[in-house]
């Protein structure tokens, strides 16, 4: 039982512990984390290896009136349980219990939302100029890994933040151990010296005293200054910081608490941005995790004693199909490359690399650079495929407009995520690649019904000599038998996987199965469907849609993305552009950001069901059956209704 952290309902308790206590709520921490995170699943490494840093902060400052920005924020689980979460901590990532990322909605304690990495420092900078504004004399503190600080976005807000001089501290938390530890001792001696407010007075009466030396002080200090800056670049792992402009300090023991308290107060004392930095162990003090970071960084339940993941037999992932089709397509033609940003296990590309380790190339946490090389590449003649999840895809928008598609170049997106993703949420859900995807023009956007048309449609985007994206879901597929053959599929055209006269339902993705299951349902009932399988978002099977349409009175189209210019809406606009008289209704995602949850409770929720598609068209071609009833999301109806009608409707 946590005796010590139980005894926490907000971070100013921390100060009435004693140091045997301070060092107990580390370990309290870390079981409750890990019992926590084997039963939700979760971020575990990370949080394990902040524990200490943590405590720190909030020994320090004092939040919510101090700032503490978590940069991506899967880091936060212990900030949670130290700003009066505990009683709800066991909810961590479940439907309607606590999210796995800081959430202003949540915790007076969390200042700002994040999901998405590179953006702390950013939004520190801001918070402090508000600060200042407003006339207040509160700390901002970012904290930072040092991935996150490959991104473009932190870099420039770290170029800005140092072009300053506002009182601003950046925590860079550095869990790779990219420091030798001889570099490290000396660099921590360094760091007591310069951390006291002593050393600062001292070095400045000292510089006086020299150069008041009769007709050689100047010279003698100007030559001082230039062993000094010498020993500097030699010594000091922080030089490029302080040219920067930042005072930097460090490296810190990340798991020594009574040094990070020292160190943060001195921080805390210094004028104009500041640079801490902590070296920190990625699953500290849970043996699975320190031994295996990667895969415990993001983890689902698994067994705390042996810390075996619990696996689900079944169909391989979508992931897996889209990675043993990129082995095969890269053995037949050396052009192939693949190109992610800092998820080469997530998205499936770890075997390419082991395999292809020179046409294989991870840019870090930049997905914007990442796109545009890929651009350069494809115009050279190469195969570039860019795996990328749906969420972090969109911070290359710019990127695929102007560097790919305006100049036409033959790039493959391996869009993995797209559609609901679960107990990450708001910010990890690829609900909106179609709509920011669809209108870029001489863009091919394919989504599959199944994992045996992945690898098919994988293989036509190959063969295309233009931009292709093709979007597909987390997790398990079907579990359809697999072609041993990759074939072309027919450019631009849909499948109609069964006819009737009653209803259309048009459905792309991860809809199309559910849309052939409503059917059944329907046929049950004596209404006859039509089922046609989309496969293109763009350019759409304007021939078929068309051709059904005009035969059958009522469209309903099924989509795992917003309705808000998704697939629906490009139905609806072929529909109304060539003049079709038909009645058509939308099934998607509402203007609505979906919080986490289990899969399963979201599209019940969503109204993203066999059952549910039923229901809506049952009550679309005229019956008075009712769609069932929904949970507690509290969205407005996520169907929208337009007649369409352009020859003599009164």
């Amino acid at each position: 039982m946590a005796q010590v952290l139980s005894k926490i309902k907000e971070p100013q308790d921390l100060q009435q512990l004693s140091e045997a206590e301070l060092e107990q709520i580390c370990q309290e921490v870390r079981d409750v984390l890990i019992q926590t995170i084997a039963t939700n699943g979760g971020h575990l490494a990370p949080n394990l290896g902040i524990v200490e840093l943590t405590l720190a902060l909030h020994l320090v400052f004092r939040t919510p009136d101090d700032k503490i920005v978590w940069d991506v924020g899967h880091q936060s689980y212990v900030h949670k349980l130290l700003t009066g979460r505990q009683e709800e901590f066991k909810t961590l990532r479940t439907y309607q219990g606590l999210a796995g990322f800081p959430k202003r909605s949540e915790s007076p304690h969390d200042c700002i939302n994040t999901g998405h990495s590179s953006t702390s420092i950013s939004a520190a900078l801001g918070l402090a100029f508000a600060r200042d504004l407003k006339r207040k004399d509160n700390a901002v503190v970012a904290v930072i890994g040092d991935g996150a600080l490959t991104g473009g976005m932190a870099l420039e807000a770290l170029n800005h933040a140092g072009n300053e001089s506002t009182d601003l501290i950046v925590v860079l938390n550095d869990n790779e151990k990219s420091i030798a530890d001889n570099v490290g001792a000396i660099s921590t001696y360094l760091t007591r010296m310069r951390t006291d407010p002593r050393y600062f007075r001292n070095k400045e009466e000292m510089e006086d005293m020299v150069k008041k030396i009769p007709s050689i002080g100047p010279q003698v200090f100007k030559i001082l200054e230039k062993v000094k800056e010498g020993v500097k670049h030699l010594m000091v792992p922080g030089v490029l910081f302080e040219e920067l402009g930042y005072s930097y300090l460090g490296p810190i023991d990340g798991h020594n608490l009574t040094e990070l308290r020292n160190v943060l107060n001195n921080a805390r004392q210094l004028k104009g941005p500041v640079l801490v930095h902590v070296l920190t162990k990625k699953g500290c003090g849970y043996g699975p995790a320190e031994q295996n970071p990667g895969l415990f960084h993001g983890v689902g339940p698994f067994d705390v004693k042996t810390g075996k993941v619990h696996k689900t037999e079944g169909p391989k992932t979508y992931t897996q199909i889209f990675s043993d089709t990129m082995m095969q397509l890269a053995r037949q033609d050396e052009r192939v490359l693949g190109i992610t940003a800092a998820m080469p296990d997530g998205t499936g590309l770890a075997p390419f690399a082991r395999a292809f380790p020179a046409r294989f190339y991870d840019v870090g946490i930049a997905e914007q650079h990442a796109v545009c090389m890929a651009s350069a590449l494809a115009l050279e003649g190469l195969k570039p495929v860019v795996a990328i999840y749906s969420s972090f895809l969109q911070r290359a928008y710019d990127q695929i407009f102007h560097d790919v598609c305006l100049q036409k170049a033959p790039v493959v997106f391996a869009i993995d995520r797209a559609g609901l993703v679960g107990e990450d949420g708001e910010t990890h859900h690829g609900v909106y690649d179609i709509s920011y995807l669809r209108h870029i023009p001489g863009l091919t956007v394919m989504s599959p019904k199944d994992e045996n048309e992945l690898q098919h449609m994988l293989y036509s985007a190959y063969k295309l000599n233009s931009p292709v994206a093709i979007r597909y879901p987390r997790g398990q597929g079907l579990g359809v038998p697999l072609d041993q053959v990759l074939q072309e599929l027919p450019y631009g055209q849909g499948e109609v996987l069964q006819e009737g006269q009653d209803l259309l339902i048009i459905a792309i993705g991860t809809m199309v199965q559910p849309a052939v299951e409503a059917a059944q349902l329907l046929a049950g009932k004596g209404i006859e469907v039509t089922v046609i399988n989309g496969r293109y978002i763009k350019p759409l099977d304007s021939d078929l849609i068309l051709s059904k349409a005009r035969s059958i009175s009522h469209v309903l189209t099924v989509e795992e993305n917003v309705l808000d210019g998704g697939f629906g809406s490009a139905v609806q606009e072929l529909l109304q552009d060539q003049q079709v008289e038909c009645k058509v209704r939308r099934i998607g995602i509402p203007d609505s950001y979906v919080q986490h949850g289990a899969l399963s409770m979201l599209k019940k929720d969503l109204g993203l069901t066999a059952e549910n598609i039923a229901a809506v068209a049952e009550g679309f071609i005229g019956k008075q059956s009712q769609p069932p009833r929904r949970g507690n999301l509290k969205i407005a109806p996520i169907m929208s209704n337009v007649k369409l009608a352009f020859r003599g409707e009164k």
